[in-house]
């Protein structure tokens, strides 16, 4: 067999140069004999990234055609050429993966957040929604702890109240609010 792809590689090669689809014809050989061989073995040296070894492989085809006068038709000195041009594609694109930043596909518009307070103003209206639902004197008691930031007992003297009534209304207007927001979908 190795007689036989000698020789027809022979008689390609050594068929007029002047022909102008000579290179054509020894480069579809090639490619015939050499190509599933060479996309194999560099497939290993990818890590088995098939897509990438196919680059590899057509680009070396394509050096092989660039070269094509220049090249000993041989063929073990072909496929040791192919092996070292597909050798050193692999060397320079581990190099360039290497250098470059990871590519990463950009984000769809629509689900790039941006923060503009939306989110706390929305906040802010159910829970002031939540308020209202609330008896007055629950609402009150809440406005002045929680909103105006008063202790129990600056809270009891503003609305004229014991401090334990103050302690009592805000348990069960939290627990009024807890229940209202839950209502509307807001606390878990």
């Amino acid at each position: 067999m190795r007689r036989q792809l000698d020789n027809r590689f022979v008689r390609l090669a050594s068929r007029d140069h002047d022909q102008p689809d000579r290179e054509d014809r020894l480069i579809r050989e090639l490619y015939r004999e050499f190509g599933g061989p060479l996309l194999r073995h560099v497939r290993k040296t990818t890590g088995n990234d098939l897509q990438w070894a196919e680059d590899v492989v057509q680009e070396t085809l394509v050096r092989a055609w660039r070269n094509s006068a220049k090249l000993t038709w041989e063929p073990g000195l072909l496929w040791a050429w192919l092996l070292t041009v597909a050798r050193r594609i692999v060397i320079d694109g581990r190099r360039r993966r290497g250098v470059r930043p990871r590519e990463v596909e950009a984000p769809e518009e629509d689900t790039i957040a941006v923060p503009d307070g939306s989110d706390r103003t929305l906040a802010a209206i159910v829970v002031a929604d939540a308020l209202r639902g609330l008896s007055v004197q629950h609402r009150e008691v809440i406005e002045e702890t929680y909103l105006r930031d008063r202790s129990v007992s600056e809270a009891a003297e503003i609305l004229g109240i014991p401090p334990g009534t103050v302690k009592s209304r805000l348990f069960y207007a939290m627990r009024a609010l807890r229940s209202a927001l839950k209502e509307r979908g807001v606390a878990g």
